[in-house]
């Protein structure tokens, strides 16, 4: 069994960690950093080649990362060489000062003991649950003589069943009681059924005779007289007659109502044999019970399968997380939770963290666990549940059908979810002002900016160049503000340089400045580019006598220029700043380029009946009543172009062939252009 252990590798009481065999889990835990420490490098390259867990942390020796690996030097290596390609390492590497590892026999091993040590460091760079709080379970009391069911929010205890978690407390409570009304089991919350417990606490040895101590000295509860409670606390039912109400209790909670079913006909066939028809009709109303369930449900499945889906929807630094809960064909519930980590890590990375955190915590684990990306550690995760379950569990990437249309139902739910959370708390205000604060410090501004001006050029070898002008006051989009530009220079190939000088020289102008449509003065200006771009706007505003905060945003590696400065800014990966300036740059982008295919469309569909021999004004101004607009006229076919008057079937196949000879060359043009921006 692996042991705690402290900074100097000696046994300790500090690190609880999960039981494994002796032979197979031999943990060893180096601390780094004495006097003359090596470096990180000259570290790592005496940790051995064994699969384990690492502890990455910081110089105040707070844990910060846990990862697992099959080879832990190997592994550790990929951090202190930058050649892991995650965005989040080299922010992370910055911080690290030391780090622990230790060591276990299989990799299975190394992912439960990495389950453990998240649980009790809850690291910053891993995936935990935003909101932090204990979420809601149903829970079966099995190391008890008579098990009862409880609600809970309890940290999992041992001889304890826990079966959740549960997002929705309503829905968990109306289970339990759905569960009494189809088998009557004690509540943990029972007066009565806590009497019996500090019975056989106080005598141990009565276990095998506590139905009759009960008949001679207990009473019926409440629960008893209505049909939801045994009668233990009376001695009205056995032992094992109890164990089987626990059994099928648990079934009904993993999902095997049809064997529940089953087993509710049979007892009812029985009773009415023994012409027990009150036995018989307390049966068959449990029995209308649970079909009355399985009315409410959504068969999505012609086959009887138990599978979770599992979608997720990213910002920035959160995430939401949707759990569809699939047994025996259909949807019994939905589960949502908020993540801490979003866009600042890959995709795989959350998903992988959240499997393990959710599956860590519940007892309910289905044949089958559906997610939208392929994890490196399936095969490892898949290992892991089996174990948990007792049955094979796989870990599955659905590509079509119906698992595949209902993975996208969760992810549109997981975002439903998340803009539910971020309404609720007033997360996107509070992320709006730290973004506005950051801004102010990482670019040495008197105040936060309130108002954002971002311009963009668009253009197609210099032709139909066109610029736009984005506005943000207090970090959101403004869009009574935003403004559209065509250059007016003649062009004979792209430049952004001209572009940009004339477009800030015609919105800075005295007149537009004096102009109450375009706003007040800025208290940033973006333009979207690298130092050209920068530079000329500089040039422009110095020009106009102009003193206004500028810098330039750069697409490839998300530098921000500044004048006073020749290296760049690189703003912290997943900081609010860095979210909303490349919303303001990505929204001018937008603005821009929808402009610019605007006018190159409207340019070249005007003329493009005028080429056609044979069309002259009377013919063109037919069509065009006719069809009422080009998009129409686009649509349309052959045959209907031929019923225009005036339009043979020859004119109007030639009409079709131009039409759709120009929409392939619109469509090569933009995927031009998107390649050259």
């Amino acid at each position: 069994m692996p042991r705690s252990l402290d900074t100097h590798g000696r046994p300790g009481q500090n690190l609880p960690i999960a039981p494994f065999d002796a032979h197979a889990a031999s943990a060893h835990v180096r601390e780094q950093g004495a006097d003359h420490a090596p470096s990180l490098v000259e570290q790592v390259a005496k940790v051995p080649t064994d699969p384990g867990c690492y502890l990455w942390k910081d110089s105040s020796g707070e844990v910060i990362y846990v990862g697992k690996a099959k080879n832990l030097r190997a592994r550790l290596r990929q951090y202190v060489t930058l050649t892991d390609d995650r965005a989040k390492i080299p922010l992370m590497m910055q911080l690290v000062a030391s780090f622990d590892y230790l060591v276990v026999g299989t990799e299975h091993e190394a992912l439960v003991l990495e389950r453990e040590l998240i649980a009790q460091y809850h690291p910053y760079f891993n995936v935990d649950y935003k909101d932090d709080k204990s979420y809601p379970y149903i829970a079966i009391t099995r190391g008890d003589v008579f098990p009862a069911i409880k609600y809970t929010r309890e940290k999992h205890r041992p001889g304890t069943r826990y079966y959740g978690p549960y997002t929705d407390s309503r829905a968990a409570r109306e289970t339990i009681d759905t569960l009494r009304k189809v088998t009557p089991v004690c509540s943990a919350t029972c007066a009565e059924w806590k009497r019996v417990q500090r019975l056989l606490a106080k005598q141990p040895d009565d276990a095998d005779v506590i139905e009759l101590i009960c008949a001679n000295q207990g009473r019926p509860c409440f629960d008893y007289h209505v049909g939801r409670g045994p009668g233990v606390c009376a001695g009205m039912i056995s032992r094992e007659e109890y164990a089987k109400n626990i059994r099928r209790v648990e079934r009904f909670l993993s999902g095997q109502r049809r064997e529940l079913v089953n087993d509710l006909k049979a007892d009812m066939a029985e009773a009415a044999a023994e012409l027990d028809f009150e036995r018989a009709g307390r049966i068959k109303r449990r029995l209308e019970v649970v079909n009355g369930l399985d009315d409410r449900q959504q068969v999505v499945f012609p086959t009887s399968v138990d599978l979770d889906l599992i979608g997720f929807y990213r910002e920035e630094t959160i995430a939401g997380a949707c759990v569809f809960v699939v047994r025996e064909g259909r949807v019994q519930r939905t589960c949502e939770f908020i993540l801490d980590k979003g866009f600042d890590i890959d995709e795989v990375e959350l998903t992988a963290g959240f499997v393990k955190r959710y599956y860590d915590e519940t007892s309910d684990i289905p044949s089958e666990v559906n997610v939208a990306v392929d994890l490196a550690d399936a095969e490892v995760i898949g290992e892991w549940l089996t174990a948990k379950r007792g049955r094979v569990c796989r870990m599955h990437r659905p590509q079509r059908g119906e698992k595949h249309r209902l993975l996208e139902t969760a992810e549109r739910n997981a975002r439903h979810a998340l803009m539910r959370y971020m309404m609720r708390t007033g997360y996107s205000d509070d992320r709006t002002n730290q973004a506005l604060l950051q801004l102010e410090s990482a670019l040495a501004l008197d105040a936060p900016p309130l108002r954002i001006e971002c311009f963009d050029i668009s253009t197609l070898h210099g032709a139909f160049t066109v610029a736009s002008m984005v506005v943000f006051t207090n970090g959101k989009p403004d869009k009574s503000q935003y403004r559209r530009f065509k250059i007016r220079a003649e062009l004979d190939e792209a430049n952004d340089f001209a572009s940009m000088s004339e477009v800030l020289g015609r919105r800075y102008a005295p007149e537009r400045m004096a102009d109450e449509r375009f706003g007040s003065r800025p208290d940033l200006l973006v333009v979207d580019g690298g130092r050209p771009q920068l530079t000329a706007a500089i040039r422009q505003l110095e020009e106009l006598g102009l003193d206004i905060p500028v810098c330039g945003l750069a697409k490839a590696d998300e530098e921000v220029f500044v004048p006073w400065d020749d290296t760049p800014i690189v703003l912290p990966s997943g900081s609010a700043s860095l979210y909303l300036i490349k919303q303001v740059r990505d929204e001018s982008h937008r603005f821009a380029i929808t402009f610019h295919r605007e006018l190159r469309g409207k340019a070249m569909t005007a003329s493009i009946l005028d080429e056609i021999p044979g069309i002259g004004p009377k013919r063109k101004r037919a069509i065009m009543r006719h069809f009422g607009s080009m998009k129409r006229l686009r649509a349309a076919s052959v045959e209907d172009i031929s019923a225009v008057d005036t339009v043979n079937m020859k004119l109007a196949r030639e009409i079709y062939e131009a039409l759709h000879a120009f929409s392939r060359e619109s469509s090569n043009e933009d995927a031009t252009y998107s390649q050259q921006m």
